[in-house]
């Protein structure tokens, strides 16, 4: 007998449904893309496409930088 896997719903980019063609360092939902202990977190996890991904790990690590993230929680 084969077993039934779990229909998942497809999840869509944040960036590209708020039209949003850059990705800040000053952007406040930035927190929403890290855990609790303060690790990017994944593109899988996220739903955020490869493009969009890349451009926030880069926004993320800006803001680290700048004091305005945590390194660590």
């Amino acid at each position: 007998m084969r077993r039934k896997l779990p229909i998942r719903r497809k999840r869509t980019c944040y960036f590209c449904d708020h039209g949003l063609a850059e990705v800040d360092y000053r952007d406040p939902h930035l927190r929403d893309f890290l855990t609790e202990k303060g690790k990017i977190v994944s593109g899988k996890m996220s739903g955020v496409c490869a493009r969009h991904q890349r451009r926030l790990a880069r926004a993320i690590k800006t803001a680290r930088s700048m004091a305005l993230l945590p390194f660590n929680p």
